[in-house]
């Protein structure tokens, strides 16, 4: 883990090393200040011959050149370490967003979106406090602490013995804390997980939530939530807040026993005035810096949680990636399944794709249809190496999927998920995600193959109209239409529908389907539906039942032999099940 994070501090390594370099001249500094102090008391006041009143006005002299060079290594040790833990977070968030975005959709599912964000925000945060805390305390109190710890030694040995009991006590103290605590912390960040997964659902299905009037209940949800953060917090807080009184009464018990055995010792003729006064000052300082250690081994604790939770982002490797020496042709949108298997994870009792075998000729269009769960998206998924096969081969335009550099293969391949996705911006924005260089000219002749230049033309501002974040100003038939010409602008050779008219009336989707078999009858269609109207003619149809690829045909061909197939088309026609289908032209 240490050594995931610590690659994140380039570019601040400068900054990470002066901060420790000015703490530490604040700590030699005020180290000096007591010895000082000791030898105005002992050889200035305190003088046999009198008191010396040039010895005393040059210690004084040289004590407020300590506290000014003391003051101007906490404050430059400040700056930098500000510096330095900002820029290692601003690295730890950029890393992070950069390594989410080389990773499968495997990989995706093994984080929550949740999870992700925490880790993000509240858990780089985290790290970053810890970060400046180690740089500035973890330098200046152990160096702080050893140097009062010395010198108190060289003062007097038998009377910094009662230092030495108080560290060793406050150690043991804090080692059985930060293992408690520790627990305490890891399960506070997952309850950060599910409590930030509550809000973003919340918020993102807001419509559905007042439609049902279902805001007491999602309240009462959201209040279990912070509950069980509250209870987790409330532990872990009750421990660590016992630090304080400990440390309160270790500082004061060590005072008493200072001032007690120090002073009979100044009767007895051990001990000058000027040593238990710096004694006592040393003191002050020791378990001052003990506390401070204290509160960043507490930080630290939690942080440590953070730091894991960030480097498993940081390590997950992508599960596919571009082969040593990648092809750069696709040839054609000729699609190949040969005996392929498929599951989503190793442990499956029963994969996803069950040996399938399919061609599909490049021009092709071919239509898929199933009943729910029958594994649909995840044969198309793998067209576009979204995941891999777990055996068997995906070929497109004769080529195994995986000799294909990713990005060649997937601007030849558009796919049009079943959950349609707009981003905040305007309707030109969006649709260049197909191709960030098209022309106006070139969106709107996509928007017109995708039925979609009609509505966009009812807008006032037209190409230029804004869309909200989510797509939420349009309907879900306009967002649909939207995502296809998206998806149409990259020309692909392969075009993937996965559902993605199912909220578009059937003589629209007819409209659609006459566009593409005109404008673009080069380009390979497979449309997923669960209407028969959408797919009936194709020059194919591929009928998949639980994972299986049941029939192949067309449709007047499964009407007849296919017994599934014929079922949902009879439920779909019989008293006008596909109830806005004589709207077709």
């Amino acid at each position: 883990m240490i050594k995931t994070l610590a690659k994140q501090i380039k570019g601040f390594v400068k900054e990470s090393v002066l901060t420790p370099v000015f703490m530490i001249l604040e700590v030699v500094m005020e180290m000096l200040i007591p010895l000082l102090m000791k030898s105005m008391i002992d050889d200035g006041i305190e003088n046999p011959a009198g008191a010396n009143i040039e010895h005393i006005a040059i210690t004084g002299g040289l004590m407020l050149l300590c506290a000014l060079l003391a003051l101007l290594g906490g404050a430059l040790g400040g700056v930098y370490g500000a510096k330095a833990s900002a820029g290692f977070a601003r690295n730890l968030r950029m890393s992070m967003f950069e390594n989410i975005q080389t990773f499968s959709f495997a990989n995706i599912d093994k984080f929550s979106t949740a999870g992700l964000v925490t880790r993000m925000t509240t858990d780089v945060t985290n790290l970053q406090n810890a970060y400046q805390m180690v740089l500035r305390i973890c330098f200046r109190a152990p160096v702080s602490l050893i140097v009062a710890m010395t010198i108190t030694m060289m003062i007097n040995a038998k009377l910094a013995g009662v230092y030495l009991i108080a560290v060793v006590f406050l150690g043991i103290v804090l080692f059985f804390l930060v293992r408690k605590t520790h627990k305490y912390f890891m399960q506070v960040f997952e309850k950060y997980d599910e409590l930030n997964a509550g809000v973003q659902e919340n918020v993102s299905s807001i419509r559905v939530v007042k439609a049902f009037v279902r805001e007491n209940h999602e309240i009462s949800k959201f209040e279990r939530a912070t509950l069980n953060l509250y209870i987790l917090f409330l532990k872990a807080e009750k421990l660590m807040v016992s630090v304080s009184p400990l440390m309160m009464m270790t500082i004061y018990g060590s005072i008493i026993a200072i001032s007690w055995f120090g002073a009979n010792m100044i009767v007895g003729g051990e001990l000058s005035k000027g040593d238990l006064t710096s004694m006592l000052t040393y003191c002050m300082n020791i378990l001052m810096n003990l506390m401070m250690i204290a509160l960043v081994i507490i930080m630290l604790t939690m942080s440590i949680a953070s730091g894991k939770r960030v480097a498993q982002v940081l390590r997950e490797k992508p599960t596919i990636a571009d082969p040593e020496n990648p092809d750069y042709d696709v040839p054609d949108g000729s699609i190949d399944f040969e005996d392929v298997v498929f599951s989503y994870s190793k442990t499956s009792e029963r994969p996803v794709l069950n040996h399938i075998n399919l061609h599909i000729d490049s021009g092709e269009t071919i239509g898929i249809i199933g009943g729910t769960g029958s594994s649909k998206t995840s044969l198309v998924n793998l067209i576009g190496r979204l995941y891999d096969v777990s055996e068997g081969v995906v070929k497109v335009g004769g080529k195994d999927v995986r000799r294909y550099d990713l990005e060649t293969l997937r601007e030849r391949v558009s796919v049009v998920l079943q959950k349609n996705v707009l981003f905040s911006g305007t309707i030109l924005d969006n649709l260049r995600w197909g191709n960030e260089n098209a022309t106006e000219e070139e969106c709107a002749a996509a928007c017109k193959l995708a039925c979609a230049d009609d509505f966009i033309q009812d807008f006032p501002d037209k190409y230029y109209t804004k869309i909200e974040q989510g797509g939420t100003n349009v309907s879900g038939g306009q967002k649909q239409r939207l995502c296809i010409a998206r998806a149409l602008l990259k020309k692909p050779l392969i075009l993937i529908l996965d559902d993605s008219t199912s909220a578009v009336d059937t003589a629209t989707d007819a409209k659609i389907r006459r566009a593409f078999a005109e404008e673009i009858p080069d380009t390979t269609k497979i449309i997923i539906s669960q209407r028969i109207s959408s797919v009936e003619n194709a020059d194919r149809i591929v009928v998949m039942d639980n994972g299986e690829i049941n029939a192949v045909g067309t449709h007047e061909e499964l009407v007849k032999t296919c017994k599934i197939y014929s079922e949902i088309y009879v439920a779909q026609t019989v008293g006008n099940g596909d109830f806005d289908r004589k709207g077709e032209k």
